[in-house]
């Protein structure tokens, strides 16, 4: 999906204090994130590590289990781990000029690369290596990035941690008007005072305290705009992001049935909106 070539400076000047650092997510709570985002990608919980297809949103080829893509620099990072493990005397090595070209202009063009989606879903179903490459991009890449947003913020429950992942994975985890954390700053700026409730967790925003779910609530208020409006011109390709609002409706419900902390299962909503049960692998 959309990579941030910044990943390195995400410090962003959130006007907060975390009161605590928090682990993130881990263990069964990762494993809830990554496959809720597999049923908004793929359109189940499995790991598609195989799939590839060209959705005419600006983004080139788009593939895997968290939908790299040939043309925001991802795939190409992919592809990169990839080579170091098989020793750079691959499948993909004929392609690599093209696909860097690609990547450095950010363009979507699929010309010159005709065979990629072949030797993606081929390389993905009889090479451990290829697969272990994109767990490799996804949490460095979105796992890593949003769990040190989170840590910033000061987020305790799985359901935070999880969608700031699962909105880096969609909208990047950089600054720009449309990443993560320009999200985050247009959420915390919509706090002027202290904003009670009864989850539990509270959290220092602008100065003000602020209930964490309140201030998810509206973080998904914010994300849902940014779908329908997105302010980037790359992301408005063929309207494809205002046709992905299913993803904050999920955890909308999420947040309904108080299912804040995730331990062994969580319900969400799947692409339908039908209420579906995730579970621990």
């Amino acid at each position: 999906m959309v990579y941030s070539k910044y990943i390195a400076g995400l410090t962003i000047a959130l006007p907060l204090l975390a009161t605590a650092v928090n682990a993130g997510l881990s263990g069964c709570a990762k494993s809830l994130a990554l496959q809720i985002t597999n049923i908004y990608e793929n359109g189940d919980t499995k790991f598609h590590y195989d799939y590839c297809e060209n959705l005419h949103d600006g983004r080139g080829f788009t593939a895997g289990i968290v939908g790299f893509c040939t043309g925001t620099s991802d795939a190409w990072e992919v592809i990169k781990v990839y080579h170091k493990l098989t020793g750079g005397n691959d499948a993909f090595s004929p392609l690599d000029k093209r696909l860097e070209q690609l990547a450095d202009n950010e363009s979507d063009s699929t010309s010159g690369i005709s065979d990629y989606c072949k030797i993606w879903e081929k390389l993905a179903k009889s090479d451990s290596r290829f697969r272990q490459a994109q767990d490799t991009i996804r949490d460095e890449t979105y796992i890593d990035p949003s769990q040190k947003q989170a840590d910033r913020l000061g987020l305790r429950f799985s359901i935070s941690q999880a969608q700031l992942y699962d909105t880096g994975v969609q909208h990047g985890t950089g600054n720009d008007a449309d990443g993560l954390g320009g999200l985050i700053k247009r959420t915390n700026s919509k706090f002027k005072s202290d904003a009670s409730g009864d989850s539990g967790s509270t959290l220092n925003i602008n100065g003000h305290k602020v209930d964490e779910i309140v201030w998810l609530k509206k973080f998904l208020d914010v994300r849902t705009d940014d779908l329908k409006h997105p302010r980037e011109e790359e992301n408005r390709g063929g309207n494809y992001w205002a046709q992905t609002v299913y993803r904050v409706k999920s955890y909308r419900y999420a947040i309904d049935k108080k299912e804040y902390s995730w331990d062994g299962s969580v319900q969400v909503l799947d692409n339908d909106g039908k209420p579906t049960t995730v579970r621990c692998n």
